[in-house]
């Protein structure tokens, strides 16, 4: 039987801590361009009921 040590652990933790990041910045990437896309979809009147213009859709999708 063999026994095999790792002395990689610190970067093990950072390279878990990018990936997370990434992971991260690609979930709240995606989720503005759901919401800009279904934004995007409204016609003129749906987006004044809601109280938001088309000039609005991409700061509300950078808030998502």
């Amino acid at each position: 039987m063999s026994a095999y040590v790792s002395s990689r652990a610190t970067s093990n933790r950072a390279a878990t801590g990018i990936v997370s990041r990434m992971a991260n910045a690609f979930s709240a990437w995606n989720d503005a361009r759901a919401t800009r896309n279904a934004l995007a979809k409204l016609s003129d009147r749906e987006l004044d009921d809601i109280g938001l213009s088309r000039s609005d859709i991409d700061s509300v999708a950078a808030r998502a």
